[in-house]
């Protein structure tokens, strides 16, 4: 079997590796312990000099996962992206809304949430503090509160 062997740079070598991975063996090694293997090279002998140490077993490959794994750990960090940019589009919302006046957050649990348009709409309209309408009829602060009756 054919072996290709390439120095992980960035992630330049992804595409390659992927592409040739199911027709070939291939092996990624990195740069900064090629370094430490003796021997001269320079930028122009780079390619040569890697090759001469794979196939006499020098260098230590990297470990790159299996496809699905791959996969999976993209989906997973995809997912984990989209969750906190939803988190930092709902502090947007919430900013935006306080400096409009209205502080949602006193209102609902969740700026976004089902019951907080309703809750704005509702509450923030008919009284000027909202955290005097969630009182309103509950007991004790019901009755201090004269504008809660």
């Amino acid at each position: 079997m054919t072996v290709v062997g390439m120095e992980s740079t960035g992630v330049y070598w992804r595409a390659i590796y992927y592409l040739l991975e199911d027709e070939f063996e291939c092996q990624l090694f990195n740069a900064r312990h090629l370094r430490h293997v003796p021997g001269r090279k320079s930028d122009v002998q780079d390619a040569e000099w890697g090759c001469q140490l794979i196939e006499h077993g020098l260098v230590r490959t990297s470990f790159v996962p299996p496809r699905p794994l791959r996969e999976l750990r993209d989906l997973v960090r995809y997912r984990k992206a989209k969750i906190q940019e939803r988190g930092r589009e709902v502090q947007r919302v919430e900013k935006t809304l306080q400096d409009a006046g209205i502080k949602l957050s006193s209102v609902a649990s969740e700026v976004l949430g089902k019951s907080a348009p309703a809750d704005a709409r509702r509450d923030d309209l008919r009284h000027p503090r909202p955290t005097v309408a969630r009182r309103a009829g509950q007991g004790r602060a019901a009755q201090e509160d004269p504008r809660a009756a």
